[in-house]
């Protein structure tokens, strides 16, 4: 019996030590006090992301596609979403401006495609020189073609309340008016991770 018990305390005393190294130097209280480290220690600060209720305000429409991007594309991300505020407009436009160029191009920022080519359509929204938009310069530029397409949003009234295929589809005027639906998940996923960096 008192074998037991004398293992028992050494075993608990051996892990009252073992914390103590785990956890840190103990506490000498006869000495003066412990040097701290006042070394400044690098914190990762995780901005807040974007509320996904103000993203997808009404819910995605129908099924969803998505495409894994490249660096290049998820730089369009980043150009969309620094346009989108220099206009002074929120998250949910972005998300509308991502869809909406998901659709057009798979956020390629596409030149002229020869025969394949929808008119002269370029860029990452497909806008037309010949329709208003802005030169090929302007408009294969991600900010000029973000403000450009922003400005057409702001126009209609009550966008922000509109399905996201319909806001889309009242400044692109497309042959294909529902095809934005099904990229508003992935749009509000890469708004929701890059807002805030």
């Amino acid at each position: 019996m008192n074998t037991i018990i004398r293992n028992s305390v050494l075993g608990i005393a051996g892990l009252a030590f073992a914390g103590g190294v785990a956890a840190g130097p103990l506490t000498d209280t006869t000495h003066s006090a412990p040097t701290v480290d006042t070394t400044p220690v690098a914190v990762a600060v995780q901005a807040d992301k974007p509320d996904m209720g103000k993203l997808v305000p009404h819910g995605v429409q129908g099924t969803q596609s998505h495409v894994d991007l490249t660096d290049e594309q998820v730089a369009n991300v980043k150009a969309i979403i620094a346009a989108t505020k220099k206009a002074g407009m929120d998250e949910r436009a972005a998300v509308v401006s991502i869809a909406t160029a998901l659709q057009e191009s798979k956020l390629e920022n596409l030149g002229h495609l020869g025969d394949r080519n929808d008119h002269d359509s370029q860029g990452l929204f497909q806008q037309r020189p010949s329709s208003g938009w802005g030169t090929v310069e302007q408009i294969t530029d991600p900010e000029y073609s973000t403000l450009a397409f922003l400005k057409g949003l702001k126009q209609v009234d009550g966008w922000q309340d509109m399905p996201l295929t319909e806001a889309a589809q009242t400044v692109q005027v497309s042959a294909y008016p529902d095809h934005y639906a099904q990229w508003e998940q992935q749009a509000a996923d890469l708004v929701a991770e890059h807002w805030n960096n």
